[in-house]
C-alpha cells in the first residue's frame, strides 16, 4: 500500500500546477451549479413569487433578459403569471407585470420601496453628489419642484423659436445634411449620430442658456458622451470596475461640473436671472423647506443630471418617429398637410400655440413613446418585506420590484393591434381610465395604473414630459416642412437594440432624406 500510495503521489506531483488549479475551479463550478439546481427544486417557499429557473447562480437570468427583456417577461408571464422573481447578477428582481404591477411597484409607499437604494450605485458617479438619487426622497422631491419655472407655458414659448434656430444650425453644419454642400438635394443620414447631437444641442440651449450651448461646440459633447458610457450594464452591477470607461466617466463628471460651476459664478457675479433657464430657476428658488440652500456644486451637479435624462429619451424617440415615418410616406404627407393647415401655406416659423393645435403630430409622438418606450424596466429596492395585493406572495426585504410600461402598452387588451404604428388610434382616446372598458379607444390617465405610461408614475414621474413634447415636436416639425424621407431600400423600421440602458433602434438606423422642392413648401 506504501508503495502504491508513493507512486500515486509522485504522479500527481507531476501534474502541472496550473491544470490542477483548472480541474478546482471546474469542480466548484459543477458543485455550484448542482447545488443551485437543487435548490430550486427542493427549496420553494410557497409565500414567495415563483423564480424563473437558471443554472448558474450569481448570473442567473442575466443573458435572456439583457437580450430580449419582453420576450423574457412574456416568456415567464405564461408560465407563472404577472408576478415572478428572476436573479440577475446576484440580485432577486421580482417582476411585476401589467397596470396593476406598474401601480404596486411605481405608487409603493417610500417605506416599503426606494429607488434611491436602487439606483444611486449607477447615477451617483455621473451625476454628482447631493442630487437626484444620492439626497433623501423628499430634497429629490424639492429639487423637482425648483425647475418648474422652467416648464411652464410662457418657458415653453420662449423654447420653440430657440429649437428651430438651432436645428437651422444643425442641417447647416452637420455632415449628415448641407456642411458639405448648402445646395445638397438629398443623402443618407444616419439617425444614430444626428438625433443625439441635436437633441442634445436644442436641450442644452433652451434649459441651460447660450454659454452652456456653445460649449457644445468644442470639447464639451465629447465630455457628455464619457458621462454617457458609464450608465451601462456592467457599470449597474460594479460602478467602481477599474475600465478605461469608469476613469473616462470620473475625469468627465469633474470637467463637467465645474463648467457649469463657472457659468453659476458668472451669472450670480452679473445678477442676471432673467432668462426662464433650468440654471436660473435653481439660482433663484433652490431654498429647501427647512430652510438649507443647495449648494452650487449641487445645482452643478443637477445639471447634468437634467441634461442627460431628457437627451436620452428624446433622442430615441425621435430617432424611432423617423424611422416609422419612413416606412409610412401617406402618415409623413398627412403631417406636412397638417403644417399647412394650422400655420399656413407660407409654412412661417412655428409658435407653442402651433404645435397645440397639430393633433396627427401629437399622436404620431404618443404612439412612437407607445411602441418604443426608452426604459424597458423600472427598479426599486425593497426597504421591508412587501405583500402583493390579491396574492399570498411576499417580497422579501432586500429584494428588487420591477415594473415595465412597456409591457401593457403592447398588450392587445388594452391595445388593438398594438404591433401596428397607428396614431390614429389616440384620436378615440379618453381622458379617465377604465380598464374594463371593451371600446375602440384606449383610455390612459396620468395614475400609475394606466396602460400607457411612457414617462413612468408616481413620485418619480418625469418632470420634463411636456418640455419633451415640445422639444419632440418642434424637431419632428422641422424635418416634415423641409424633407420627405425613406428608408434604404429593403429595409423595414429596425429592431431594437437593448444593449445599452435606453431602448435605441438597432444598426444600421438610416434614412435617406430628400430636399422638398421651393415650390412644394410654398415660402
Amino acid at each position: 500500500m506504501s508503495i502504491l500510495s508513493c507512486d500515486s503521489l509522485a504522479g500527481l506531483v507531476q501534474i502541472p500546477l496550473g491544470h490542477l488549479v483548472l480541474a478546482g475551479m471546474a469542480t466548484f463550478v459543477v458543485v455550484a451549479i448542482v447545488v443551485n439546481v437543487l435548490s430550486q427544486i427542493l427549496f420553494r417557499d410557497p409565500n414567495r413569487p415563483p423564480v424563473v429557473f437558471h443554472w448558474i447562480p450569481f448570473f442567473g437570468s442575466a443573458i435572456s433578459y439583457g437580450m430580449d427583456p419582453y420576450k423574457f417577461f412574456d416568456d415567464n408571464r405564461k408560465k407563472f403569471g404577472d408576478v415572478y422573481t428572476f436573479v440577475l447578477l446576484g440580485r432577486k428582481v421580482t417582476v411585476a407585470l401589467g397596470p396593476k404591477g406598474n401601480d404596486f411597484v411605481l405608487n409603493a409607499k417610500l417605506s416599503d420601496v426606494s429607488a434611491e437604494d436602487a439606483y444611486t450605485h449607477l447615477t451617483t458617479p455621473v451625476f454628482g453628489n447631493g442630487v437626484i438619487y444620492d439626497c433623501p426622497n423628499h430634497r429629490l422631491m424639492e429639487q423637482k419642484k425648483f425647475a418648474k419655472s422652467s416648464f411652464t407655458v410662457p418657458a415653453f414659448r420662449s423654447y420653440v423659436p430657440i429649437i428651430v434656430e438651432e436645428v437651422r444650425k444643425y442641417w447647416l453644419k452637420s455632415p449628415q445634411f448641407f456642411s458639405q454642400d448648402p445646395n445638397r438635394v438629398s443623402a443618407s443620414a444616419h439617425l444614430m449620430t444626428a438625433m443625439p447631437e441635436l437633441t442634445i444641442f436644442t436641450a442644452s440651449r433652451t434649459l441651460q442658456g447660450k454659454a452652456i450651448r456653445a460649449k457644445f461646440d468644442e470639447s464639451f459633447a465629447d465630455l457628455y458622451h464619457d458621462l454617457d458610457r458609464g450608465f451601462t450594464p456592467i457599470h449597474f452591477v460594479f460602478p467602481h470596475i477599474p475600465i478605461p470607461a469608469t476613469f473616462r466617466r470620473n475625469a468627465a463628471q469633474k470637467k463637467v461640473s465645474d463648467t457649469y460651476m463657472d457659468v453659476i459664478r458668472d451669472r450670480r457675479q452679473r445678477g442676471d436671472f432673467s432668462d426662464f433657464d433650468v440654471i436660473n430657476a435653481y439660482l433663484k428658488d433652490a431654498i429647501y423647506k427647512d430652510g438649507v440652500r443647495m449648494t452650487d456644486r449641487e445645482i452643478a451637479n443637477m445639471q447634468i443630471g437634467i441634461l442627460m435624462g431628457g437627451q436620452h429619451t428624446s433622442s430615441a424617440t425621435s430617432a424611432w418617429a423617423l424611422l416609422h415615418l419612413g416606412a409610412d410616406p401617406e402618415l409623413r404627407e398627412a403631417l406636412y398637410r397638417e403644417q399647412i393647415e394650422v400655420c399656413g401655406e407660407s409654412l412661417p416659423d412655428l409658435t407653442y400655440e402651433n404645435l397645440q393645435s397639430m393633433p396627427l403630430l401629437n399622436y404620431t409622438i404618443r404612439e412612437t413613446l407607445r411602441m418604443h418606450p426608452p426604459l424597458h424596466s423600472l427598479m426599486r429596492k425593497v426597504r421591508s418585506d412587501l405583500a402583493i395585493e390579491g396574492t399570498h406572495y411576499v417580497v422579501p426585504k432586500g429584494y428588487y420590484v420591477l415594473a415595465s410600461p412597456g409591457v401593457p402598452m403592447m398588450d392587445s387588451t388594452y391595445f388593438k393591434n398594438p404591433t401596428t404604428f397607428q396614431p390614429s388610434r389616440w384620436a378615440e382616446t379618453k381622458n379617465e381610465i377604465n380598464l374594463d372598458d371593451s371600446a375602440e379607444g384606449v383610455t390612459i390617465s396620468k395614475g400609475a395604473k394606466s396602460p400607457y405610461l411612457p414617462f413612468g408614475a408616481g413620485r418619480h414621474r418625469c418632470i420634463g414630459e411636456q418640455f419633451a413634447y415640445v422639444q419632440l415636436g418642434t424637431i419632428l416639425s422641422m424635418f416634415i416642412r423641409e424633407f420627405t424621407w425613406t428608408l434604404p431600400e429593403g429595409r423595414g423600421v429596425p429592431k431594437p437594440d437593448y444593449t445599452s440602458m435606453v431602448t435605441l433602434p438597432s444598426e444600421p438606423s438610416n434614412i435617406i432624406w430628400t430636399r422638398r422642392k421651393i415650390s412644394e413648401k410654398k415660402p
